[in-house]
């Protein structure tokens, strides 16, 4: 009865064992829990992590404007023909008509409906001269990308057309992407797609010619900036190494930029004409029109929130740590103890809070350090915080540190030295030696269809199952010795 026991409580333990090992993968990509309560030497206090919110759909928030703004369709009312039929001129828009007009709102509602609602421009009346319109998508905050950036045309896919992104809500743009049915005429660059790029190549902005077809078959209506793709030469094929890819997030020059955004910009050049010459005695054919944008991210809150809040038509994040503003990016009034900095994702899988403290802090408290490498702070937290910013610095003194073998430990064996760098063994690399040096190499950890290699049982459940074996092992030689 006493074996049958134990192996029961050796099962159920295995299964926790195992639920805690599946969890951990679900945890590196959330970060959703800024502070939880812990007991320490000094009672219950508080152990902060680095958060953020969930992904969601972002064009529910957003402020569309067109240039130039009379581009829409339907004032004048105005009849268009099919681009694949060029005698099937019976399409009518007109903007006093409910079932007749095609605003640019209808880029944003539910798909699904039957017809399909559409934004839809003028047609190219004044050919030869370009019909060019620019749709400017505003969120008045900062915001992070999480999935591909999709436009499904209804009007034939444009022959040319540019992506734009700004970082300072619309003040300056720069390129996200090209897009051309022959981008050495179109924009003087050689084609290539986001499977051309590498790790190293991440950050260059590339002309395609994937999405330039004209005519309008059946599933070539969409128009996509590849988000998973670039995350996926970090994170692996089926981005199974999410901790990889936060690590470079957080270690890596100006990545997180690269997926960051206050503003976008489409920039409709040429519409689709489905030949090589322009029909001037069918104008008609010709004029771009858009069915559905998709815009999958999150509210950028530099690590020190887990929720974002849409009020008075504006968004904010609900700023935890201490912070304030609408992206978290300053401590609050009398919390200016050491200089504000973003959370750190490192080390996996809580982060780094980066706490602002109170100004009149007496001595820094130093609390015990958890298993994974992560304090349990109270309000009062460490001096020392890891980051990547050049303007972190250890209190009274000028010189930066990445670790300090206590709060900020090397991980995976890797020793600290003079509380500068982290020395790697050399299975491992990365600023905390967190991640498996095999990653960055062809082929990854796994073979070329995986992100990282098999996750190890943490130590402790596999020195409990052995304890638990013992156990049985010593109740079964008891009841023999009794039964003899």
């Amino acid at each position: 009865m006493h074996f049958q026991l134990v192996l029961m409580m050796q099962a159920i333990w295995t299964g926790v064992c195992h639920a805690a090992m599946q969890h951990y993968p679900a945890a590196w990509g959330h970060y959703d829990v800024c502070k939880s309560q812990v007991y320490s030497d000094e009672g219950l206090t508080w152990d902060y992590m680095a958060c953020q919110p969930e992904a969601a759909d972002m064009t529910q928030f957003l402020k569309v404007t067109l240039d130039p703004p009379n581009i829409t369709c339907g004032d004048p009312p105005e009849t268009y023909c099919a681009l694949e039929n060029p005698y099937m001129c019976n399409n009518e828009c007109d903007a006093s008509t409910e079932e007749l007009a095609h605003p640019p709102e209808l880029m944003f509602d539910i798909e699904g409906r039957n017809p399909t609602t559409f934004w839809q421009s003028t047609s190219w009346k004044k050919y030869p001269k370009a019909l060019l319109v620019n749709i400017t998508l505003s969120w008045n905050k900062t915001i992070e990308l999480t999935d591909d950036i999709v436009l499904t045309f209804e009007s034939g896919r444009p022959e040319q057309m540019v992506l734009e992104k700004s970082l300072d809500y619309g003040r300056s743009w720069q390129p996200y992407q090209f897009y051309a049915t022959d981008c050495l005429d179109a924009f003087t660059m050689e084609p290539k797609t986001v499977q051309d790029l590498t790790q190293h190549t991440l950050l260059d902005i590339i002309c395609t010619e994937d999405y330039s077809r004209g005519y309008v078959w059946k599933y070539d209506k969409t128009v996509r900036f590849e988000i998973k793709d670039r995350f996926a030469l970090f994170a692996g094929p089926r981005l199974h190494n999410m901790a990889s890819l936060y690590g470079q997030l957080d270690t890596t020059k100006n990545l997180r930029d690269f997926f960051t955004i206050t503003d976008l910009r489409v920039r409709l050049l040429r519409p689709a004409t489905g030949a090589t010459m322009v029909d001037e005695n069918n104008l008609s054919r010709y004029f771009y029109a858009i069915s559905d944008i998709k815009v999958q991210g999150r509210c950028k809150c530099n690590l020190h929130a887990n929720s974002c809040v849409y009020d008075k038509e504006k968004l904010s994040c609900e700023c935890e740590h201490n912070t304030t503003g609408p992206d978290c990016g300053r401590c609050k009034r009398n919390y200016q103890g050491r200089a504000w900095s973003a959370g750190s994702y490192l080390p996996i899988p809580k982060g780094t809070a980066n706490v602002c403290i109170p100004n009149n802090i007496g001595p820094v408290i130093r609390p015990n350090v958890s298993s994974l490498g992560v304090a349990n702070r109270k309000e009062v937290a460490p001096q020392v915080a890891l980051s990547t910013a050049p303007s972190i610095y250890v209190a009274n003194s000028k010189r930066a540190r990445v670790c300090d073998n206590e709060l900020l430990r090397c991980q995976n064996g890797g020793v600290c030295e003079n509380n500068i760098r982290c020395n790697c063994p050399s299975a491992y690399t990365g600023l905390l030696c967190e991640k498996p040096r095999c990653e960055s190499e062809l082929g990854g950890c796994k073979g070329p269809d995986s992100g990282q290699a098999p996750l190890r049982p943490p130590p402790l459940c596999s020195l409990l199952t052995l304890l638990l074996l013992a156990s049985a092992l010593l109740t079964e030689a008891s009841c023999w010795s009794a039964v003899l």
